[in-house]
């Protein structure tokens, strides 16, 4: 993601015609580190957490050998089938003047919009300047629409609060036509001073994070997590089992990250026609059952 015109995560997806047939396994050495950062919580202690990992370490459900790269575009592949969509994120950071029909013509399947923030010092709430128009136009193409919110919640309560927000900007843009199939709690640290929230506790995220799902649920829309594998990992599981996850990792072959997710973002420098700046790059993955 992009906060202010600047990058906050990650540097490009590295450019690669093949991948060799690799799993990754999160084996006890990652579960005690983790877990001596901080970083495993929820149901039991972090030092629980850690000795059930050691003893049934992670493995990826997905069969990384099936990721296919084509220019920019990645898709991945289950017994020759294609199991996966190729979409984007935009928000007022890629300009009001995008070609959705030359995005479509792409191949982008779905987009999230940005619905807004709150601001990472000073806590106002600001709707994105674009969300409208990217959230009604992506979807007279074709493309599925889903949204996401920037947080900078310190509470539940601030949580609760972006989430009405998003609420209400999520309801007056489906007036004018557009349908939303996820809304995704992005909660990043900021890389500014004075910065409000970087320092909370992983209970106090975990915390804010459920608030604001439950808020999107109870009004009919269906929540998702936005994170990298630090700031996912920080989640309570139970609540990461909870929701789809989106995972945000970057300049790797293939995902590495000790958790299961829906979507990857690939890259936050990616190139497509209709776009005149950079954008994220994402697969939205769909094993065979």
């Amino acid at each position: 993601m992009i906060l202010n015109g600047r990058n906050i995560d990650g540097l490009r997806a590295p450019r690669i015609a093949t991948l060799t047939r690799r799993r990754f396994v999160a084996g006890a050495a990652c579960a005690v580190a983790c877990a001596a950062a901080g970083l495993l919580v929820g149901c039991g202690s972090a030092s629980r957490s850690a000795e059930v990992a050691a003893i049934e370490p992670y493995v990826s459900p997905y069969d990384w050998s099936g990721l296919v790269r084509d220019g920019e575009k990645l898709s991945y592949y289950e017994n020759d089938a294609l199991c996966s969509r190729w979409g984007i994120d935009v928000s007022e950071h890629q300009g009001n003047d995008i070609d959705w029909a030359a995005v479509a013509d792409a191949g982008v399947q779905f987009a999230f919009a940005r619905i807004g923030n709150r601001g990472a010092t000073e806590g106002a709430l600001s709707a994105d300047e674009f969300f409208f128009q990217n959230a009604v136009r992506a979807g007279e193409v074709g493309i599925q629409v889903s949204a996401y919110f920037f947080s900078q919640a310190l509470t539940e309560d601030e949580a609760r609060e972006e989430a009405q927000f998003a609420l209400d900007n999520l309801r007056e843009t489906e007036a004018s036509g557009a349908t939303f199939a996820y809304v995704a709690y992005d909660h990043e640290p900021v890389e500014i001073e004075g910065a409000r929230a970087n320092n909370l506790s992983s209970e106090q995220l975990t915390a804010n994070a459920r608030a604001f799902c439950e808020v999107i649920a109870a009004a009919g829309y269906a929540p998702m997590l936005y994170g990298n594998q630090r700031d996912l990992l920080r989640l309570a599981p139970e609540l990461r089992a909870a929701y789809p996850v989106w995972l945000a990792e970057y300049d790797v072959e293939a995902p590495t990250a000790p958790l299961d997710f829906a979507i990857w973002q690939y890259t936050n420098a990616g190139t497509v026609p209709g776009i005149p700046t950079d954008v994220d790059l994402n697969v939205w993955l769909e094993p065979q059952k």
